[in-house]
């Protein structure tokens, strides 16, 4: 169990600068989640926590004391990486016992521990076997027991599930989060898939171009994204230039009512799919908009449709799976929330009632 705390962190690679002074407090025992597009610098921060990247300047802190000058065998942190790097020549067993021979542990202390971390991973049978004989999941089993045998404070993971197949992605994570409320271990992941983040994170920071678009729980990162950024890379959404227009925001030909506050000046409107309803023609409702259905599919609980908007364009929705409607339907929709981003500053949130 241990806290981290990342303070005015920063790596430049000649000139690029890959992680651009970022300051982070990770609690005891929380999950947080690196989330962002290839290249924003979450991989990078990770590798300097775990000391395999060595800061330009700033400070990586566990438990309130100065990790940076250790090399990574002497922090107390252990890394899962994307590929599975087990020693093809030795037995599961010996792959997950080899830091703690390195630690020169006694034999009896090495057997329980080895055992006991991979009973946590589901594999108490396959201790002799060789990581050839094992699935792509089974192998980053064994690369995750090999880093929990070690108890470290802080359980490093850059993007360890990534080269497995959907299902098994989604099983191990589970598994994963599982894991480390059991052991209580805090724990950093890397990911660039929103959704494992979303499902697993107690916190996500976003990154982008070196730094932190916002830090939040997942609800209020789907929910609340406070940056045009984030609300575009989480989650579906529709973003829409607009403009103010006395008591509306103005996009394109249509119209919806502006927030209290609002000053005048470029803006951007951003719905999610699920917050456009679609409400009889006769509705009196200020602010709906005549579309057409150009595109329909079936998602096991929820369609999803793309309907045409003239004045606007293609906006995507989602709808209930009961909602009878077909493509090339005439439709009138109605946005229930949305959020309305002025220039350089925090979104207002709208929310209507139907």
């Amino acid at each position: 169990m241990a806290t981290l705390d990342l303070i005015n962190l920063r790596k430049e690679f000649g000139t690029v600068v890959a992680v651009n002074n970022i300051n982070l407090n990770v609690g005891d025992g929380e999950f947080l989640c690196f989330l962002g597009p290839s290249g924003c610098g979450k991989s990078t921060a990770l590798r300097m926590v775990g000391g395999f990247e060595e800061p330009t300047s700033g400070d990586v802190q566990i438990d309130g004391a100065s990790v940076v000058q250790m090399s990574p065998n002497r922090r107390p942190t252990a890394m899962v990486f994307q590929k599975f790097t087990l020693w093809p020549h030795m037995r599961v067993y010996d792959n997950i016992a080899f830091g703690l021979r390195l630690r020169r542990m006694p034999n009896g202390e090495i057997d329980k521990k080895v055992n006991g971390a991979l009973e946590m991973v589901g594999l108490k049978a396959y201790g002799k076997r060789y990581p050839t004989q094992l699935s792509g999941g089974e192998q980053q089993r064994v690369a995750l027991a090999r880093a929990i045998v070690l108890e470290p404070k802080i359980l490093l993971l850059d993007e360890p599930f990534s080269n497995l197949d959907a299902l098994l992605r989604v099983r191990l994570r589970e598994e994963l989060r599982m894991i480390q409320r059991n052991i209580h271990i805090t724990a950093i992941f890397v990911t660039h898939d929103q959704e494992e983040a979303l499902s697993l994170a107690d916190r996500i920071a976003v990154m982008n171009k070196g730094q932190i678009e916002q830090l939040d729980k997942p609800s209020q990162i789907y929910s609340s994204p406070r940056t045009l950024f984030v609300a575009d890379f989480i989650g579906a959404m529709n973003i829409l230039p607009a403009t103010r227009a006395g008591d509306h925001v103005q996009i394109g030909e249509r119209g919806l009512p502006a927030p209290d506050g609002l000053t005048n000046g470029p803006l951007t409107v951003a719905i999610r799919p699920e917050d456009i309803a679609i409400v009889p023609a006769t509705s009196t409702n200020n602010g709906t908009w005549p579309g057409q259905i150009t595109q329909l599919s079936d998602l096991g609980h929820y369609r999803k449709a793309f309907v045409d908007v003239a004045g606007i364009g293609a906006l995507k929705l989602y709808l209930p799976k009961s909602t009878t409607v077909d493509e090339g339907d005439a439709v009138t929709l109605y946005p229930t929330r949305y959020l309305v981003y002025p220039q350089d500053k925090p979104p207002v949130e709208v929310k209507r009632t139907l």
